[in-house]
């Protein structure tokens, strides 16, 4: 596959966003496994979160989480490097009453050392796989200690290498997708309103050996392991027993492994040393 400028790539994943931002809300509103997989990140946020914390939010799309920190007494500054998400987010919060809440900066999380709010911060949060949109991930990571309170925490939302449910797409004759993440160290398409960028994929290790002298790990869980991705549109409602079924086993087994390292995501949070 061919090899695309980091920056380049960049520009075209704003692109790809700020296209899409004015009807990104839309397209997953009543999608009930999009509301599942929300529902478990907040969860394990919540658990890590103190009362009226300060939250650096990364790739804050068109401010769902924002919204809902905000809503629970949270202050959060959202980065996003699309100025069409930066402008749904704004005006998201301003219907909502939160605005005081929520700040927000255009800028790229492989630029936080040019951040203009730079905290440090209770928590650093990204949600579904907005840090697999850059190869520089270990450059991100290296931002993160100095952004970050003493015993403050970073959870963020990945895809890793392996996912079961993409793999068993190959009954079905879908290799491409199916073997998309074996194949992925030079980046795989991803295609949105008409624009192609790359995506990468990083295994928890990734991002546990980077920042292990600064940080601890204090939770990891997978994420639609059992339960299936939300791209396979209506499973939730055309089989609303056997989802039922699956969400409960997903819960019994998102700590354990290989579970917790096979999912469509993994959630994993840090705390600072």
């Amino acid at each position: 596959m061919e090899t695309i400028n980091a920056a380049i790539n960049e520009q075209l994943a704003e692109k790809a966003f700020t296209s899409q931002s004015g009807i990104f809300d839309e397209i997953y509103a009543g999608n009930a496994i999009v509301d599942y997989k929300r529902t478990r990140v907040r969860d394990h946020v919540l658990k890590f979160l103190a009362p009226d914390s300060t939250i650096l939010e990364l790739n804050s799309g068109t401010g769902e989480d924002a919204l809902f920190f905000a809503q629970n007494g949270h202050k959060v500054h959202a980065t996003d490097i699309s100025a069409g998400m930066q402008q749904q987010l704004r005006e998201k919060m301003q219907r909502n009453g939160v605005a005081s809440l929520v700040s927000n900066e255009l800028c790229s999380y492989t630029q936080l050392n040019q951040l203009k709010n730079k905290g440090p911060y209770d928590l650093i949060f990204s949600n579904f796989a907005g840090l697999n949109c850059t190869d520089e991930l270990d450059k991100v990571l290296t931002f993160f200690p100095d952004l970050v309170k003493p015993n403050g925490v970073i959870t963020l939302v990945i895809l890793p290498k392996f996912c079961l449910w993409e793999t068993l797409l190959v009954f079905k004759g879908k290799f491409r997708t199916a073997f998309r993440r074996f194949f992925s160290s030079n980046g795989t398409k991803a295609h949105i309103e008409g624009t192609y960028f790359k995506c990468w994929y990083y295994n928890p290790s990734f991002i546990i050996n980077r920042l292990k002298n600064q940080f601890d790990v204090l939770g990891l869980e997978g994420l639609c392991t059992i339960v299936p991705p939300s791209y396979i549109e209506g499973f939730a409602e055309k089989h609303p027993n056997a989802y039922s079924f699956l969400k409960t086993k997903e819960e019994k087994l998102k700590f354990r492994s290989p579970w917790k390292y096979i999912g469509d995501y993994y959630i994993i949070s840090l705390r600072k040393k």
